[in-house]
């Protein structure tokens, strides 16, 4: 669960996210959101060219079923497990900055598995750090990162992937050890 201070997406008094179908319990909002958010996975996703607005809109397709503010970066400060993310006035500037880096790498193109996962679990740590919307980023960071391996040559095979061992590796990654997560994309490419 995330931490946030005078929580304008949230219904006054809950922890529970406004949502389009206006949904009060957590469980229900959960279960919709997954179940939606995983029908809208299944769908093409929005031609881009791996940019930052590129990955917003890979987050409004995934969530614009579910929030009103898909697809647009959050303007609360937020936490999980005590880690803080990056402030809602500095989301553009570092998400801009990492994407323009990503450019600059040729999207990690001609890399070896090895340097390929090295570099993307290092660009995926930064995202993640960065986390712009205030909920799906991990969802939608799954999506883009499945783009960016295919137009790296890398292809990932998703049959292969632990959630919840990426789940523990984005973890490390934020505390600055990228290793496991790179283990694990290396892991996954074909």
């Amino acid at each position: 669960m995330y931490e946030a201070i005078d929580d304008p997406y949230c219904y006054p008094g809950t922890s529970v996210l406004k949502n389009k179908l206006e949904l009060r319990k957590q469980a229900d909002l959960d279960k919709f959101e997954a179940e939606i958010s995983f029908q809208r996975s299944t769908e093409p996703l929005p031609a881009g060219k791996l940019t930052y607005s590129h990955y917003c809109a890979i987050h409004k397709h995934l969530f614009q079923d579910v929030y009103t503010w898909a697809g647009k970066p959050r303007t609360v400060r937020i936490a999980k497990g005590g880690s803080m993310f990056c402030y809602p006035e500095s989301i553009d500037r570092e998400a801009k900055k990492l994407f323009k880096q990503l450019v600059e790498a040729k999207y990690f193109k001609g890399l070896t598995p090895q340097k390929f996962s090295e570099a993307a679990a290092h660009f995926l740590a930064d995202l993640n750090a960065i986390h712009p919307f205030r909920e799906g980023n991990g969802r939608s960071q799954l999506s883009f990162f499945i783009l960016l391996a295919e137009k790296a040559g890398h292809p990932i095979d998703l049959k292969k992937m632990n959630p919840e061992a990426i789940m523990q590796a984005v973890i490390a990654s934020f505390g600055g050890n990228e290793k496991p997560l790179a283990k694990l994309i290396l892991g996954l490419v074909q």
